[in-house]
């Protein structure tokens, strides 16, 4: 399995302005073949922070990768709040009145 290291050297080195997500991703896996998606984001942003190789407009496409790869699973597994529950009275459970 590939380091996350390696995943941003190969990301730097494959990353060209205009490359969609998908184009991306199936670059970095055909030299990392056991990359997961999760990887390859982790590795995008490692890339962002480390040296830049790459041209400006480069980064900027490798910068929006993964801030839209990142949002995609969160989004599945959507957390929806609840309802804000009343809590119950106790003394008028119990029976005894406030007095």
């Amino acid at each position: 399995m590939a380091s996350i290291e390696e995943i941003a050297t190969t990301l730097q080195a494959i990353v060209r302005p205009g490359m969609k997500p998908k184009e991306l991703r199936d670059a970095v896996r055909e030299r990392h073949p056991n990359a997961h998606k999760k990887e390859i984001v982790r590795a995008a942003f490692y890339a962002l922070t480390d040296a830049p190789a790459a041209g400006d407009a480069a980064l900027a496409d490798l910068h929006s990768f993964a801030l839209s790869e990142r949002g995609t699973e969160d989004a599945e597994s959507e957390v929806k709040p609840s309802k804000k529950r009343r809590k119950k009275d106790r003394r008028k459970a119990d029976g005894h009145a406030a007095r």
